[in-house]
């Protein structure tokens, strides 16, 4: 594996990624943590706009299917300790120029969301990491996970007319952890907390049920499902626990339990902190992309070697520091790897060729 890295700026705690398409071509999102802005790329890496200054607090980002340039961002989540004024608003490109923001709905405490579709529908799954806040390192109130059917047209919505959301489960201590999985049903999210690692499917038709499924018991700060092995059933990468140094991957029994296959050999001190993570399909390969933000702060690819029967390690980057990862093939169909190296305040770019 080649890999040839460029720095494409220095943004001070960068944070979140996302994909966008934007005056007809794909690009890609990076925000900041704190109060920072929010900048938007070529997939090259150019940069091409500063979409806010401030404030930041992004946790997430993603776009709106089928609206060019329009993306939903989390906003004022500082810390865990620091986010009772977090909400989601949506961005898109303004009518004379600029951008247009303004509020979707208020949800302390929110670290992640996802956009989910299934059945032709779309959902919003919002999922919040605690659900109240006295003092420094208060865990007395646990998070909970909320939905909503996201319709095609937003205009409707402001601060004073709020998306309203449904809860969908409570008393989820931690909520940290979020990936979107796709099979033939649709489109599912999994989300880690202290209870382990829960499964989140949207209703098959309009007005139905959310499924919700436990898929283990292990205090999960993240977790990704994807075939690393080629078995035709999904492993589940596992982070734990919450912003933790444990890095396994479980298995599939014939049971349909998941169970430990394999546990990363480095030294726990070394890994502290585990944070970025991302499931893709890398050099023909499935790959699990994950980085760690204390400790020696690299960022790895870990796969399946069929031919030693286990999975391998493959360093990206060194002492960096990387909060989250984010995978795309370009335009040209090289691999191209980004990464908010918070740690080191580098939004990086890296191409990744045999």
């Amino acid at each position: 594996m080649q890999i040839e890295k460029k720095v494409i700026a220095r943004l001070d705690q960068c944070y979140s990624l996302g994909r966008l398409t934007y005056g007809g071509r794909p690009c890609f999102l990076v925000a900041a943590e704190k109060d920072d802005p929010c900048l938007l790329f070529s997939e090259e890496g150019e940069l091409l706009d500063t979409v806010w200054q401030a404030p930041g607090g992004t946790m997430t980002v993603a776009s709106l299917p089928g609206r060019e340039g329009a993306f939903l961002a989390t906003r004022k989540f500082y810390s865990p300790d620091d986010s009772k004024e977090a909400s989601i608003i949506l961005a898109q490109p303004g009518a004379q120029g600029g951008w247009e923001i303004r509020k979707l709905c208020d949800a302390p405490f929110v670290h992640r969301f996802g956009i989910l579709e299934r059945g032709g529908v779309r959902y919003l799954i919002v999922c919040c990491l605690k659900s109240g806040h006295e003092h420094e390192g208060d865990w007395r109130f646990p998070g909970a996970c909320y939905g909503a059917v996201l319709p095609d047209d937003l205009s409707a919505y402001d601060e004073d007319h709020q998306l309203p959301l449904t809860l969908l489960k409570d008393g989820l201590l931690k909520n940290h952890g979020f990936s979107i999985f796709r099979d033939g049903e649709g489109e599912s999210a999994v989300v880690g907390c202290e209870a382990g690692t829960l499964r989140f499917t949207p209703p098959a038709a309009p007005g139905g049920e959310w499924e919700i499924r436990q898929l283990l018991a292990v205090p999960t700060s993240d977790a990704v499902l994807m075939d690393f092995d080629g078995d035709g059933q999904p492993e589940l990468g596992l982070i734990s626990p919450f912003h933790g140094s444990s890095l396994t991957v479980w298995h599939l029994d014939g049971d349909g339990n998941y169970v430990p296959q394999w546990k990363c050999p480095l030294p726990e001190k070394d890994t502290e902190m585990l944070h970025a993570t991302w499931a893709c399909t890398l050099l023909g390969k499935p790959t699990w992309l994950v980085g760690w933000r204390k400790g020696t702060r690299d960022t790895v690819a870990v796969t399946w070697d069929p031919e030693a029967g286990d999975y391998v390690t493959a360093v990206i980057d060194r002492d960096v520091g990387c909060a989250n990862i984010m995978y795309f093939t370009d335009q040209t169909g090289s691999d191209v790897v980004v990464a908010a190296n918070r740690e080191t305040d580098e939004v990086a770019l890296y191409r990744i060729t045999k």
